[in-house]
């Protein structure tokens, strides 16, 4: 054994770097996640640690570190950030031309001579569209559109970071509205990796409490078109899709749309923008009520001297009636009385007559005047004899004239 053939250590590793020199000597392209980066600020130099994570449980499944020197990072830095509108951080997706190098003493290292920062913004927006894609599928990207929106917000949940310039903005803006919008703040990371975790867990603890709330509002302020990432990430769009109160995003970003925006109820530009919306639609309601009050004020104004008026006139026309009537009725009651004067009068003068009539058939019949015309009444104790049938031969009878009476009595009677 200790006759074989065998090199050193250092001979290895220098095989090694000239092997490595030889397979990549103009560079190589390569596409990596950021897993750290650090930037000396006395030598200028760049220090990164790519990683690649594996497809299912994302661990790093390889992992190098790469350098960019002072001379060449103030450039591709620059660079990056104008075409991306952010600075390279951690946790983006990069596509770096690297040289790779080796060192007996200090190992494997890539040099980084140039960021392709198209590769970037491209991955990006496949991720916004997978996203888009998939709550599309799952048919929840509308859900939370479809919830009613209260009119008058009076209470909102508002999730930021505490110290953030743009929840300052919304504040002092709500502050200096005439109307009282209570605000309660669940804070959260809103920027960087740990942002969408902890955006998730704020909308967790707002829904432990909904309600106490009319609407939720995320807030992020300013920011780089990377810090959308977590915003157009899967689990918080379907969360802010499938959330059970109105969610309303003030991201803070002009240029881009991102998919938190699509899924919420209402998409602002800025924190200031959702506070100016809110107070506006408290304006709107409030000049919606005024006006409808100016409405009832005059409709009502106008139905009263309409009713005025129709009673003034109705007053007018029963007077005016009832004067008509009873000069009608003085009339009537002034021929009555005279027509009732006139039939008494005819009346006593017939009663007169028929009583003046009766007198005189009462005198033609009267039995004196019968008597006086030859006739007599012959009497049998008292009584009237009508029949000679009530009379005898012998009896003593009166005989009533009518100038006098005699006493006779009966010889004869012949029937």
């Amino acid at each position: 054994m200790a006759n074989e053939k065998h090199i050193t250590l250092s001979e290895l590793l220098a095989d090694v770097r000239r092997t490595l020199a030889e397979r990549f000597p103009l560079g190589v392209w390569i596409c990596a996640e950021v897993g750290e980066i650090k930037e000396n600020r006395y030598s200028g130099h760049c220090y990164m640690e790519l990683i690649e994570k594996g497809d299912n449980d994302g661990t790093p499944k390889a992992k190098a570190s790469a350098a960019v020197w002072r001379s060449r990072w103030g450039m591709l830095s620059a660079h990056f950030q104008a075409a991306t509108g952010s600075p390279l951080a951690a946790g983006m997706k990069v596509l770096l031309k690297v040289s790779v190098t080796f060192h007996e003493s200090y190992g494997l290292s890539l040099v980084v001579n140039d960021i392709d920062p198209a590769y970037t913004i491209g991955e990006q927006e496949q991720r916004r569209r997978q996203t888009i894609e998939q709550l599309t599928a799952e048919g929840v990207i509308d859900l939370n559109k479809t919830l009613d929106f209260p009119t008058v917000i009076q209470r909102i949940a508002v999730i930021s970071s505490a110290t953030a310039a743009g929840y300052q903005d919304f504040m002092n803006h709500l502050s200096a509205s005439p109307y009282r919008i209570e605000a309660t703040l669940f804070e959260a990371i809103v920027q960087g990796a740990a942002a969408e975790q902890s955006i998730i867990d704020a909308l967790g603890r707002v829904a432990d409490s909904e309600e106490e709330f009319d609407a939720v509002a995320i807030l992020r302020g300013g920011g780089s078109q990377s810090d959308l990432g977590c915003f157009n990430a899967y689990p918080l769009s379907a969360h802010i899709a499938q959330f059970p109160l109105p969610v309303l995003t003030g991201i803070g970003h002009d240029k881009d749309t991102s998919v938190a925006d699509l899924v919420a109820h209402t998409a602002l530009k800025t924190p200031t923008a959702v506070a100016d919306f809110l107070v506006e639609r408290i304006t709107g309601y409030h000049s919606e009520v005024e006006y409808a009050y100016e409405r009832i004020l005059t409709a009502s104004s106008a139905l009263l001297e309409s009713h005025r008026t129709r009673l003034e006139r109705n007053n007018a026309l029963v007077h005016t009636l009832a004067e008509g009537l009873l000069r009608r009725m003085e009339v009537r009651l002034e021929r009555a009385s005279v027509e009732l004067h006139h039939s008494v009068a005819r009346l006593i003068e017939a009663h007169k007559a028929r009583l003046e009539r009766a007198e005189v058939k009462v005198e033609a019949s009267s039995p004196q005047r019968i008597l006086a015309m030859g006739f007599s009444v012959v009497r049998q104790g008292g009584r009237a004899l009508t029949s000679a049938d009530n009379i005898e031969v012998g009896n003593s009878v009166e005989i009533v004239f009518a100038d006098g009476k005699a006493t006779a009595t009966i010889t004869d009677k012949t029937k």
